[in-house]
């Protein structure tokens, strides 16, 4: 009998960043990552938003929690924090660098090994007519980077871009939080 293991997963970021619907498109399974079925939106309430994996090396219960419930996330002791923005806002990249990263940083006791990734969301809405400048994936890994986190990604959950190599990426390194290593990338930034 496999033993099973808990993980709790924190997303953190501005609201309307894409947070609830990455997840929305995750919770649907992965046969149905690359977006081809329409996204039926989780509710708030329903957290945390469980999702169970099976693999050779074991089974696993992530949790996933976001900023906007429970009232109280920062009591929450995550096994891993993704700190979301949303690609089309570049408000939204500002306010991780400023906001976001220094909340991990100031809220949770061990965020010194606490792996902590970068998810570039909304990928499909990247516009070269943005007023404010397109952001390009190497700015969005430059300032994971500067931040000092274990790894940049990026996807599109409505269009489903990426959303596989992004969840696999996340499991991952969920994954390695229940081994001795943990979960944290050797020497700074990898992009994904």
């Amino acid at each position: 009998m496999m033993e099973e293991h808990t993980i709790t997963v924190l997303l953190l970021g501005d609201e309307r960043c894409g947070k609830s619907t990455f997840l929305s498109r995750i919770s649907q399974g992965r046969q149905n990552l690359q977006g081809k079925a329409p996204i039926t939106l989780l509710r708030d309430i329903d957290q945390p938003f469980i999702f169970e994996i099976r693999s050779r090396k074991g089974q696993y219960r992530f949790e996933f929690y976001d900023t906007s419930s429970p009232e109280s996330w920062r009591l929450l002791r995550p096994d891993l924090v993704i700190v979301c923005y949303d690609i089309s806002q570049r408000l939204s990249l500002i306010n991780l660098q400023r906001v976001w990263i220094k909340e991990v940083r100031s809220v949770f006791p061990s965020s010194d090994v606490l792996p902590v990734l970068v998810l570039g969301l909304k990928r499909d809405l990247r516009s070269e007519d943005d007023p404010n400048g397109i952001i390009y994936p190497q700015e969005g890994y430059q300032a994971a980077q500067a931040m000092r986190v274990d790894k940049y990604i990026e996807c599109s959950a409505v269009t489903g871009e990426l959303m596989t190599e992004a969840f696999d990426d996340i499991c991952s390194t969920a994954v390695q939080t229940t081994t001795a290593d943990g979960g944290q990338s050797e020497g700074g930034c990898i992009i994904m």
